[in-house]
């Protein structure tokens, strides 16, 4: 397994510098001088946008974060720097310029809905590339990837952009384009694009509409582009990945807040399970649900790794260990229980979901099929571990299942250290293995006349 929580790569972001300001306010009348609402201010605040949102969101997830781009010598780009040095993201590839204003976004929202959005940015303004270009070259082995930010201010000139794709290529880094615009020729040779439906049509001209249109304008992009992969996000139907074929992953959003910056979130995501050692799909899959949690959620926002894992506890390649204890540091209280679930029954479902409701978390160590039948006999179990382990995980109740091999689970919870520690009415006055690691204890009496041996006598007829 790949422990995401314990691998920091170092990533370079590049891309279109903003800062997002959000103002709130009320809006209960109509002005007098003219036609329109009267916005009464309430608060603000400000937010890294851009390029500097998908750092962001790297950062959040654990990477090590060099930035690259262009701000203004005013009062915005200040603000700008002093964020990203709060969150301890590398500077040091950014370059302040007098003749440039920093890129602002001032959105207006009333009882939650955006009213209007304001922009401040600079027209045709020079950028010296080449020497920006010589400065990355001279940090480039310190990257496991490059993320290419594109939201068409004009930092990502062809040139440049092409310049930089050859360099990554030069030094087998991987580098990740979230593209703008519609041609995507500066794009060529890249490792991923990750445009959006509507991006996806305008720079192929094919109208999707269907699966095999979508076939076709993924591919179109992959061979046009001679890219590695080509990925098409797909709003409420997830994404699609083109490689060696099309696979689609469906979308696991629930509901829908504000897609501000789900983007950068799905961009960040990728290059950092990319960059931890995690192949294409399941970094896609792992991006999907950092796209689910930011959705939820109002303007740019981010994904924290316990956020992503706790939205989809079927992310199965992440290391449980370290997911349940980054839980437990985010304040989760921790439940667990143990057992063999051989047949499941309606009385298993009632135990577990009384024992979930304990607490936040609830992790079941599940007896292995080597230690059942050392503990009930060679004709058991019914169901092999991993059809146990598949029905367990597609319960809403629980999010944890772990499969232990020993003929008590003492070592799990001792790994786990969780809060709670459940058991069923027939260990009431009895010792309880675990209890001296627990905190509390807690006994759940079983429903009447379920259980897995009575349904294995009636259907022998006993």
């Amino acid at each position: 397994m790949i422990d995401l929580f314990n691998c920091k790569p170092n990533i370079l972001v590049v891309g279109d510098l903003m800062l997002d300001n959000y103002i709130y306010g009320e809006c209960s009348r109509i002005s007098p001088e003219a036609p329109v609402p009267v916005f009464k201010i309430k608060n603000e605040d400000n937010r890294l946008g851009g390029a500097c949102n998908v750092a962001n969101n790297l950062s959040v997830l654990g990477a090590s974060v060099a930035l690259c781009g262009f701000i203004g010598d005013d009062y915005d780009g200040k603000i700008l720097l002093s964020m990203l040095d709060e969150l301890s993201i590398d500077t040091e590839l950014i370059i302040t310029m007098s003749n440039y204003h920093t890129i602002k976004k001032t959105r207006l929202l009333a009882q939650n809905q955006q009213m209007m959005r304001v922009d401040k940015e600079c027209d045709e303004v020079y950028f010296d590339f080449s020497k920006l270009l010589n400065t990355i070259e001279s940090r480039i082995n310190n990257f496991d990837s490059i993320i290419i930010s594109d939201y068409a201010k004009g930092v990502l000139s062809f040139d440049f952009t092409q310049g930089l794709i050859s360099l990554a290529n030069k030094h087998n880094i991987s580098i990740l384009c979230d593209p703008k615009g519609v041609d995507y020729s500066k794009y060529a040779n890249s490792t991923i694009i990750t445009p959006n439906k509507k991006e996806a049509q305008s720079a192929t001209n094919i109208k999707i509409n269907s699966k095999d249109s979508l076939l076709q304008a993924g591919f179109k992009l992959k061979n046009d582009l001679n890219l590695k992969y080509s990925i098409i996000t797909l709003s409420e139907d997830g994404m699609a990945i083109f490689g060696d074929e099309m696979v689609e992953i469906p979308t696991l959003a629930q509901e829908v807040f504000d897609v501000t910056g789900a983007g950068d979130s799905v961009i960040a995501a990728l290059a950092f399970g990319l960059s931890c050692g995690l192949d294409i799909y399941k970094s896609a899959s792992f991006a999907n649900a950092a796209a689910a949690v930011v959705v939820g959620k109002v303007g740019s926002a981010t994904a924290k790794l316990s956020e992503i894992m706790n939205y989809n506890p079927d992310l199965s390649y992440i290391d449980d260990f370290s997911l349940i204890e980054n839980l437990k540091k985010d304040g989760k209280k921790i439940v667990f229980t143990n057992g063999c679930f051989d047949i499941l029954h309606r009385g298993h479902i009632a135990y577990l979901k009384q024992a979930k409701s304990f607490g936040d978390i609830l992790v079941i160590g599940l007896n292995s099929d080597l230690s059942i039948k050392r503990l009930k006999g060679n004709d058991r179990p019914i169901n092999n571990q991993d059809d146990r382990l598949f029905l367990l995980q597609n319960l809403s109740c629980v999010d944890f299942v772990i499969i232990f091999n020993e003929d008590t689970p003492y070592e799990l919870i001792s790994k786990i250290k969780p809060d709670i520690l459940v058991k069923g009415g027939d260990y009431r006055d009895k010792e309880v293995v675990g209890s001296d690691i627990v905190a509390e204890l807690k006994i759940v009496d079983f429903v009447e006349n379920k259980s897995t041996t009575n349904i294995i006598n009636k259907i022998r007829g006993e």
